[in-house]
């Protein structure tokens, strides 16, 4: 189930979107002021942000250039304000949509689905492992401090282990899933690959781990902070 905060100050429209956020089978969470939405966004899950612009404590501007810094999801803004101004401030702080009040709720929900497709289609290309980021699309992977440039088998052997983690791949799938059901070398070529990449990767083991289960293959497995 996907979990919606909603950060306004005004009681009644966190009412209103509550009732009609959960009536849709989404989960809500709710702030009243920007300071509560990051408290609350650092304890648990949030996969999308509605945020007002008017907030005491932390506007929705500053919420929103917080969570554009902080996480990956998307951000609606939520406001009262109709000036060009206030809306390129808005997108300038890294929102993906904003709704001017008054709004109808049934807009706002196609906004919302339409943010977590547009999202979900991103997010096929990018795997996350923690710390590290593997950009499928651009063959790059990051640490968040620098770009690790990999040669291309091993890159789509991490990745194709790393899409699904916890699940064990025999050496002949990886052989099938990365080098081609035609390819005519031997299954030994796993093992060499893996031996390099745990080589490269021998300083992010708080990230990731790819274990070996004898006999069979491989798969990796995130570390818990």
């Amino acid at each position: 189930m996907k979990r919606i905060l909603v950060a306004d100050d005004d009681m009644n429209i966190r009412t209103l979107l509550r009732h009609v956020l959960l009536r849709e089978g989404y989960a809500v969470a709710e702030a009243e002021n920007g300071l509560q939405a990051a408290e609350l966004m650092k304890a648990s899950t949030v996969d999308l942000a509605v945020v007002d612009v008017m907030m005491p404590q932390m506007d929705g501007l500053e919420l929103c250039q917080y969570i554009r810094e902080t996480f990956d999801i998307p951000i609606i803004l939520l406001t009262a304000r109709q000036q060009l101004s206030d809306k390129e401030q808005g997108y300038l702080r890294g929102t993906d949509d904003y709704v001017t009040k008054p709004f109808e709720p049934e807009e706002l929900l196609f906004r919302i689905k339409a943010l977590f497709r547009r999202y979900s289609i991103a997010s096929d290309d990018k795997i996350r492992l923690n710390s590290i980021l593997i950009d499928r699309k651009n063959y790059e992977i990051s640490d968040g401090n620098e770009v690790l440039l990999l040669p291309v088998k091993e890159f789509e052997l991490l990745a194709q282990l790393a899409q699904y983690p916890g699940r064990l791949f025999s050496r002949s799938e990886l052989i099938e899933l990365v080098w081609g059901a035609d390819y005519e070398g031997d299954e030994r070529t796993v093992d060499v690959h893996i031996k390099r990449l745990r080589q490269r990767f021998a300083d992010y083991q708080n990230d990731f781990v790819i274990r070996t289960v004898r006999g069979i293959g491989y798969k990796v497995d995130m570390v818990n902070g």
